[in-house]
């Protein structure tokens, strides 16, 4: 991380806080000894009310999980397309009720597994996906009008959509039944996670693009699922991934106003994708604030009516960063603790790091133990029997209170500068996180803040675990496939396809359409994204000093 001015004063100041014997969380926040009711004044109705009700700070269902339990989720994706399509089976096979797929870099940065970037990446942090075959074999004999399907996928987002969208329609799926949701949160691209193709205006109109196409034609696909999760992971403070993840949110809504759209008919397709990290009530009281932030927000500033829109609905996924590869099996404690945290902050939908990711993608072995560790948690420890049991706590509410009160201190500052992109394009966003994960770091390796394993109880000669391996393999797979498709295919109808869509993306005029067409044809991922590539240009960021 930088050493700059910033990042020395917010370290400066954590430790003068620490040195004087109070103690603060994640965020920086100062916390008492202990709460007591002076410590929460406001009103109930207004600030909490009950389970269900506005503004939904106690959990959007008035019977939560004894309604139904939130839906478990596990990150897969590795290899080639039969990889994955065995291991989400195999999930299944174990229980999960919700499908989750993730896709390696050469797919995340709209490249097909022939290209020259693309050596020794294909299928090593997700599976590859270079044209619609691929897409056909992942979802092979998996009922999709029986199960949800969630996507990470940012840049070539709208072309994964497409790609869904026809396998169902192959399958005898309509696309409006298809049920599921794709990533496409690009700003959180340019904040934290660096995976964009094209410059933030071109993206966001593709995002737009989705956004009016699946709210007229695919009812039941979240076409974006707000992240802070990889703002989190890049090194942001629990309250800067709250305020900065709802602005992103904001601004998605935003949009679709601003497009001509009423804003109670796009509103509820908007989730969202948090961490849960390690400090156990800062998570908890980030969730909830979460929830009355954006009610208030889309009721007061956005005029949404429909109590639908004003329902936060998240994802949330155990902490990648604070995994380690020291001592590995601690990490099934770390993963328990924070998928309780999301389970009390009221998360609609879950995945469960698995203790060898600080190594490699998870083994068989280490996802089942982490699907196991939501299902006990679900099934043994009564979690789900009472709604929002910490709601009340002196400690829990006035944490609540102190998360929105920052967040909205980055809501002014980021409306000062003109909106989230300006704030982006002018660096404020990424020197905001570069400073708070420099603090982090130097209070591990001053031995202040305890990791255990890796600065304190640290044990010595640790033997190496059996990790998932990926090998060269799959790359030879997916370029012979592809190159089969190539001479297979119709090229005058893919040619075709692809200067429509260049017209289309020089204009104005929604690109669905021109994008399924694409796929259809089987036109390769690459080829859809140089068309992109080729009318929007490219983008890079600014020096972060």
């Amino acid at each position: 991380m930088p050493d700059n001015y910033r990042a020395k004063k917010a370290y400066k100041q954590q430790m003068e806080s620490a040195g004087s014997g109070e103690r603060t969380n994640s965020s920086g926040i100062r916390l008492k000894e202990y709460y007591t009711p002076q410590d929460f004044k406001k009103s109930y109705e207004d600030e909490l009310a009950n389970p269900g009700e506005y503004p939904y700070t106690r959990g959007i269902h008035k019977d939560m999980y004894r309604g139904k339990l939130w839906t478990m989720r596990m990150f897969s994706g590795f290899g080639t397309p039969e990889d994955t399509n065995g291991r989400l089976k195999l999930l299944l096979s174990h229980g999960e009720t919700g499908l989750s797929v993730a896709f390696d870099m050469p797919t995340l940065y709209g490249l097909d597994a022939t290209s020259e970037r693309a050596h020794g990446e294909v299928g090593k942090c997700g599976v590859n996906v270079s044209s619609l075959k691929d897409m056909e074999i992942i979802f092979k004999g998996i009922p999709l009008d029986k199960v949800s399907t969630s996507m990470t996928i940012n840049a070539p987002a709208n072309i994964l959509t497409a790609m869904y969208a026809v396998v169902g329609e192959k399958g005898g799926v309509a696309k409006s039944k298809l049920a599921g949701t794709v990533q496409a949160d690009i700003l959180k691209e340019y904040i934290a996670q660096k995976e964009w193709i094209y410059p933030p205006e071109a993206h966001m109109r593709l995002i737009r693009d989705m956004m009016v196409y699946c709210t007229r034609n695919m009812p039941k696909w979240n076409y974006i699922s707000i992240s802070g999760y990889h703002i989190r992971e890049a090194g942001a403070s629990a309250v800067q991934e709250l305020a900065f993840t709802l602005a992103d949110g904001f601004e998605y809504v935003k949009m679709g106003i601003d497009n001509g759209l009423d804003v109670d008919s796009f509103a509820p397709r908007l989730s969202f994708f948090f961490n849960s990290s390690i400090n156990f009530f800062e998570e908890i009281a980030k969730f909830r604030a979460a929830r009355r932030i954006w009610a208030r927000e889309m009721k007061e500033t956005y005029g949404a009516k429909n109590d639908r829109s004003m329902k936060l609905r998240f994802h949330s996924q155990t902490s990648g960063y604070s995994l380690t590869w020291q001592q590995p099996l601690n990490n099934i404690v770390r993963t328990s603790i924070e998928a309780l945290a999301a389970v009390l902050g009221g998360t609609q939908s879950l995945h469960t790091n698995s203790y060898d990711e600080a190594w490699a993608l998870p083994s068989e072995q280490a996802v089942e133990v982490a699907l196991r560790t939501q299902q006990i948690l679900a099934h043994e420890t009564g979690v789900a029997d009472v709604i929002d049991p910490l709601g009340g706590s002196y400690y829990i509410e006035s944490l609540t209170d102190k998360m929105e009160e920052e967040a909205y201190k980055y809501f002014k500052t980021i409306e000062g500068m003109g909106g989230v992109v300006n704030s982006i394009k002018n660096g404020y966003l990424q020197r905001e996180i570069a400073a708070t994960a420099y603090a982090h770091q130097k209070k591990v390796e001053s031995g202040e803040m305890k990791i255990i394993g890796v600065n304190a109880f640290v044990k010595e000669d640790e033997q190496p675990i059996n990790v998932l391996k990926i090998d060269l393999k799959a790359e030879r797979i997916q370029r012979k496939r592809l190159q089969d498709v190539r001479l297979k295919r119709n090229n005058s109808r893919v040619q075709r396809s692809l200067e429509r869509l260049r017209d289309v993306y020089s204009g104005d005029e929604n690109s669905m359409e021109a994008v399924i067409e694409a796929v259809k044809n089987y036109a390769t991922l690459e080829e859809i994204t140089n068309v992109g590539r080729e009318v929007f240009g490219g983008w890079k960021e600014p020096t972060i000093v």
